[in-house]
């Protein structure tokens, strides 16, 4: 018998039970959504002035900016874009232009930018699924980077504009949204003026984000976190704004916690806070102790994860990750640059966002890619130059352990100025590998005066609002003497051929102060003469101009100066654009330690002797030289070994000391065979380094930086190159390599870091539209529609829709009208993308009637046997649409002829031995196979795991 009391009982437990349930099932629900939306954008190019060229954008009557909701032309919701290219974002459409000699020489002659209005404007599109469930959460669009003077537009609401090509923007679309439907992205992008003097691309080159939080959540970039390190703990605060987009007030719960690289929980608190007013923000700081704290080091990377949650009423509302790390740094004007309480020099470089075959739009990994490689020169500093540069960079960065400087893209001290650093320093403050904020470089306008003083100082104690912890500095190049060289925190001098350092810091002595820029050295990889009519420079390290200095001589000059923090060599990479010392047809910079694909020059191996920690030596060059035989060639030895010795044919040309921070010359006559370099510390070999000569070559070798890959997007960089018959690498050899992926991959660019070369950096498929001319129609008696078509009187043909009486419309209608196909190939693939003119309709081309597709009922693929080269006819059958209102507007387009030339295969001449191919999961789980083959010589194939 079930008394009272037990019913009572079980009702008690069956509500305990829904409550732990609720709180596990509240626990599993993401009160917070970052969702990449990088896949399957369309893309088009518009035009800088003529508006029929730019989709009749702006051209309504009421346009974007005269009423809500009307973005026009390819800003229109309804707009029909199938007929654009369809691809992933980052990407970068300048890269995929050939070279122009009439090209802008800083970004590398290609052609794009302003002196191409074809190829300055880009329209990028995109539609995305937002369920109705998310009613009542804010929906922001969030884009890390597009180059430059973008228009966004959402489901043709006009969202706002960004000038900057480089910086972080969103923008809430949450009263926008068609939920539980389609929604559209429109993006307008206009590359025709450059920022820079260097390669920066254009289009959306940086990853594109759909953000979802509850109306009480943390603010965009809204936490900040810094440490205080006692002898065996670590005070971290930790800052979080909370921004209120609802109506709900009250008290709320505020937990940090703080978890260890394991993703052990290390430190926890809690505090109250009242809830800001509607759309206000409240700040809400918190003190955590973590015991014997792993420090953040170059050598040591260790990073936290400080967990922020927002409760009401003991229910999760918002959750905020934030990456940092736990260290101490400072400059100090004596002694140089600290970090953790250890002197640390600076072995730094300069470099731009670009890379070989893709251009400014890098995929996640080739961040790591390049900045391990800088690792392994033994480089422990980075300088961001000279912009903002994309998260993965910086995150690169902190996971690999390197040093940052941080730099804006135009000084001044306006609400654009300030806006654009504070969304910088916001964005970037908690990265642990971030040591100063730069604020200008080269500013030769006023870096001498009272004006470069005064912004200098304004923007010094601006950044100190937004973050305390880090110095401010700026690059200067015009003289070390007043104007901002005089107020700066950390004074940058750039290059010591253009100005007296010791002098400014004997006047300027608690100034701390390194070498922002050194070098600007040419050196082409692989070769060892220069030859000017083929803009060739010598990899020797010499004195590039009268008032720049060698790598070496620089080095010297700032390790020998214990007050200078360190230098940044111009550059670690090779880039895009100032071919200096040459023009046309150079199209990247001969600057770098490495070329654009990360193949090292010999300069690398010099840094490498005296920046890293491990025994080297490299003898170059290398010693192929037929036809030189009984000539005299310079041989020079990198080494940080105490002693060495050079061997030509296993005979001694003697051992000699090596002076710190130097290298060692040998003149030998040059004969066949081999150069040995053998490495001596305390009188005991500890390396060798060979350079033999190698036979023809006969086998193509391909080596990728990593054999699996992971995640939807990753990507395997692979190395190319040939060898002899004895497996030997050939240093000479520039064959021409074709490549074909199989699998669950794509090839998305090819470089050989050749300064000179001309060649593809993409072969894509070429896609055309093609327009219709005048439409004509005839009215017709019946509605049913034919299945052949008839033959009709000519002189009864009028102008389509014309003073079209639509209360008195036809049963249905014939229209007719013509496209040209200037070539006709088998390998084209040709489509009509019906614009719906009618409610039913039948569509013949050259008179045979064609079936749509599938997939899309208005879509129609005309295979070539209906097709001809010259003149095509289109007639289309179709029952007519009525008009709601009178007012409504009926389409009187019928759609456009799409023609896709499929490309050649990719390929790549090697240059000096070596070229690049970047390979990219298509985000399968199938195995990539690539294959490399080249006329006469042995093919080779690698297999990418997933």
């Amino acid at each position: 018998m079930v008394t009272i009391f037990h019913r009572f009982l079980i009702l008690i437990i069956l509500l305990f039970i829904q409550n732990i349930y609720s709180q596990s099932t509240a626990k599993s629900i993401a009160v917070r959504e970052k969702i990449a939306i990088d896949h399957n954008w369309r893309f088009a190019f518009g035009h800088l002035y003529d508006t029929d060229k730019d989709f009749n954008h702006a051209t309504g009557y009421f346009s974007y900016l005269a009423k809500a909701g009307n973005g026009d032309g390819a800003a229109a919701p309804d707009f029909d874009d199938r007929a654009w290219r369809l691809l992933n974002i980052p990407h970068d459409w300048a890269v995929e232009q050939p070279f122009d000699e009439n090209g802008s020489f800083s970004h590398g002659f290609k052609a794009a930018g302003k002196g191409y209005p074809e190829k300055s404007i880009g329209w990028y599109r995109k539609k995305i699924d937002i369920p109705e469930s998310d009613l009542g959460r804010i929906i922001t669009l969030q884009f890390d980077g597009v180059f430059r003077n973008s228009k966004v537009w959402f489901n043709g609401h006009f969202l706002g504009t960004e000038e900057s090509g480089y910086n972080s923007f969103e923008y809430d679309v949450t009263d926008y949204i068609n939920y539980g439907g389609k929604n559209t992205i429109a993006v307008r992008v206009d590359a025709s003026m450059e920022e820079g003097w260097f390669y920066e691309g254009a289009g959306i080159y940086r990853h594109v984000w759909l953000k979802k939080t509850e109306p009480l959540h943390v603010a965009t970039n809204g936490t900040y976190v810094t440490t205080d390190i006692e002898d065996d703990f670590a005070n971290v605060t930790a800052q979080v704004t909370i921004e209120n987009k609802g109506s709900k007030k009250g008290e709320v719960e505020i937990v940090q916690t703080i978890f260890n690289q394991k993703g052990e929980q290390v430190a926890k608190t809690s505090q109250k806070a009242q809830a800001p007013d509607f759309y206000g923000t409240t700040t809400v700081n918190s003190t955590l102790k973590v015991n014997n704290p792993q420090l953040w080091d170059i050598d040591s990377p260790n990073l936290y994860k400080l967990v922020t949650e927002i409760k009401r009423n003991n229910n999760l509302i918002d959750q905020y990750t934030t990456k940092f790390g736990i260290r101490s740094f400072y400059f100090d004007a004596e002694k140089g640059f600290f970090l953790n309480g250890k002197h640390v020099k600076l072995k730094g470089t300069n470099n731009h966002q670009d890379h070989a075959g893709v251009g400014a739009a890098m995929p996640d990994e080739l961040q790591y890619f390049r900045i391990s490689k800088l690792k392994e020169m033994g480089s422990n500093a980075y300088r961001c130059s000279h912009n903002p540069p994309t998260p993965e960079l910086l995150e690169a960065c902190d996971s690999l352990g390197m040093l940052v400087i941080d730099e804006a893209r135009l000084m001044g001290i306006n609400k654009m100025h300030l806006d654009n650093l504070r969304k910088m320093i916001e964005r970037d403050r908690n990265h642990p590998s971030i040591i100063c904020w730069s604020v200008g470089n080269e500013e030769w306008k006023i870096e001498g005066g009272i004006v470069g003083e005064r912004i200098t100082l304004t923007l010094q104690d601006y950044v100190k609002t937004i973050d305390s912890t880090r110095p401010v500095s700026v690059g200067i190049s015009s003289g070390f003497k007043s104007g901002i060289s005089s107020v700066v925190e950390v004074m940058g001098y750039n290059y010591l051929g253009n100005g007296d350092i010791d002098a400014h810091r004997n006047e300027y002595k608690e100034q701390p102060g390194m070498g922002s820029e050194e070098g600007s050295t040419f050196a082409t990889r692989g070769v060892y003469f220069t030859d000017d009519e083929k803009h060739y420079k010598s990899a020797y390290d010499v004195k590039p101009r009268p008032s720049f200095y060698s790598i070496e001589e620089g080095w010297n000059f700032y390790a020998d100066r214990e007050y200078l923090a360190g230098m940044f060599i111009w550059t670690g990479f090779d880039y895009r654009g100032e071919p200096t010392p040459y023009g046309w047809p150079s199209v990247t910079s001969y600057f770098g330690m490495m070329d654009v694909c990360g193949f090292p020059k010999d300069n690398v191996y010099y840094l490498k002797s005296w920046w890293g920690t491990e025994p080297v030596v490299h003898v170059f060059p290398h010693w192929n030289w037929e036809g030189k035989e009984g000539e005299e060639i310079p041989v020079w030895v990198y080494s940080n070994c105490e002693e060495l010795e050079l061997f030509l044919n296993n005979k001694s040309l003697g051992k000699k000391k090596m002076k710190q921070n130097s290298h060692l010359e040998w003149q030998v006559t040059y004969k066949k065979g081999e150069i040995k370099a053998v490495g001596y510390n305390n009188g005991k070999k500890v390396l060798t380094d060979v350079q033999k000569t190698t036979g023809n070559p006969e086998k193509i070798a391909l080596i990728a930086h990593k054999k699996q890959l992971t995640g939807s997007d990753d990507i395997a960089v692979i190395t190319v190159e040939t060898l002899d018959k004895k497996d030997l690498h050939v240093p000479t050899a520039n064959n021409e390599i074709t490549f074909s992926v199989n699998g669950g991959g794509k090839i998305i660019g090819v470089g050989n870091g050749n300064p000179t070369s001309l060649e593809k950096d993409k072969f894509l498929d070429d896609i055309t539209t093609i327009a219709f001319t005048q439409l004509q129609e005839q009215a017709l008696a019946s509605e049913v529609l034919p299945e052949t078509l008839s033959e009709y009187n000519e002189s009864d043909w009028k102008e389509a829709f014309k003073d079209r009486d639509y209360k008195n419309l036809a049963p249905s209608y014939i229209y007719k009208t013509t496209f040209k196909l200037d070539e006709l190939s088998k390998k084209d693939k040709i489509t009509f993308f019906y614009e719906k003119i009618g409610e039913e309709t039948a569509v013949f081309v050259n008179g045979h009637l064609i079936a749509p597709s599938q997939e899309d009922s208005q879509k129609y693929v005309l295979n070539n046997g209906v097709l001809k080269q010259g003149i095509n006819t289109l007639h289309i059958i179709a029952t007519p649409i009525h008009k709601v209102n009178d007012w409504a507007v009926i389409n009187s387009s019928p759609g456009i002829i799409q023609v896709i030339t499929p490309s050649e295969s990719w390929k790549r001449k090697l240059f000096n031995g070596y070229a690049q191919v970047i390979v990219q999961t298509d985000g399968s789980d199938n195995e990539i196979t690539v294959t490399a083959t080249a006329k006469d010589l042995k093919s080779d194939t690698i297999v990418i795991k997933k």
